[in-house]
């Protein structure tokens, strides 16, 4: 583990991860990581959830790989009903801890909001969410409310020189080799 950073909230939240259901009786629960590789999760140390509108900092006892899952033990949480109020929990770091990344890589927290346009110049609305489907990545772009082909959601791979042609973070535009019709 990283050291830890003291802090009462994140400035720049991101999520890294879910607490899942409980595993045991002595208060462990399964993790879901948001990572490229699911234990790097761990080297973002201090942990946030949001609750009824609080920030509550979590500090991880332990953790470890049981079988398939990853599993924590938070401190202060020692049965299974305690920690089973922290299913389904986000959970959260300051973005700043993430790296910098290399020309032409992005985190998907970057393309969130960015206005989607083909190389025709047609606006296909902004990017909503991200996917992954295992062979490539899909941005879900929420059309304008007067697209002229009536939809509302597109689903467009993130595939580098086919499908995206151009990224400016700064502008917060991708332009797409995409038919908006689709």
């Amino acid at each position: 583990m990283s050291t830890q950073i003291r802090m009462t909230s994140p400035d720049n939240p991101i999520v890294l991860g879910k607490m899942g259901s409980t595993y045991g009786i002595r208060g462990w629960l399964r993790v879901f990581s948001s990572t490229e590789d699911a234990e790097s999760i761990f080297d973002y140390q201090p942990w946030f959830i949001k609750r009824a509108g609080n920030w509550q900092h979590i500090e991880l006892e332990g953790w470890k790989r049981h079988n398939q899952d990853l599993i924590i033990k938070i401190k202060g949480i020692e049965d299974r009903e305690a920690a089973g109020l922290l299913t389904n929990c986000e959970i959260l770091v300051d973005s700043t801890q993430l790296p910098a990344l290399d020309a032409g890589d992005y985190y998907w927290k970057d393309l969130m909001g960015c206005q989607v346009i083909t190389t025709a110049g047609y606006q296909l609305g902004a990017v909503i969410d991200m996917m992954e489907t295992g062979s490539n990545d899909v941005m879900v772009v929420k059309a304008n409310l007067k697209d002229a082909f009536g939809i509302q959601e597109r689903l467009i791979p993130f595939l580098d020189g086919q499908v995206i042609k151009k990224v400016d973070i700064t502008a917060q535009l991708i332009e797409v080799d995409w038919d908006p019709a689709f």
